[in-house]
C-alpha cells in the first residue's frame, strides 16, 4: 500500500497510499477519543446521579477532560480536511499534466512536490 496510488472518492481520484494511511490513523485516533468520551460521559451521568459531593466535584475535571478531547477530535478532523484538500488538489494538478493518447484518453502522471 505504501507509496502506491489507488482510484478513490467515487469520481475516478487518485488517492496516494500514504494519504490513505494518514487518514487510517487519524480516524483510529478519532474513534480512541471518542470511545473514551463515551467512558467519561458515563461516569459523569453516574456522578451526577449519585448527588455526593466529592463525586460532584470529581466531575469539574472530568468534563474539563471531556472538552480537551473534543478539541483534539476536531483538530483531528481539521487535519484530514486539510489533508484530503492537499490530496485532491495535488490529483487535479496530476490530472492536469495527464498527455493525450492517440485515443483521445489522457495518461495519467503522478507529479511529486517537493
Amino acid at each position: 500500500m505504501e507509496g502506491g496510488i489507488y482510484r478513490g472518492i467515487g469520481n475516478g481520484t487518485q488517492v496516494d497510499g500514504k494519504v490513505l494511511q494518514t487518514f487510517q490513523k487519524n480516524f483510529v485516533q478519532v474513534q480512541d477519543i471518542l470511545d473514551q468520551n463515551r467512558l467519561l460521559i458515563s461516569e459523569i451521568n453516574q456522578n451526577h446521579e449519585s448527588k455526593i459531593p466529592d463525586n460532584l466535584n470529581r466531575n469539574v475535571g472530568l468534563i474539563r477532560e471531556l472538552n480537551n478531547n473534543i478539541r483534539r477530535v476536531v483538530d483531528l478532523y481539521a487535519d484530514l480536511s486539510t489533508s484530503f484538500t492537499k490530496s485532491v488538489e495535488a490529483s487535479s494538478e496530476g490530472e492536469s499534466a495527464g498527455t493525450l493518447k492517440s485515443d483521445g484518453k489522457t495518461s495519467q502522471k503522478r507529479i511529486r512536490s517537493g
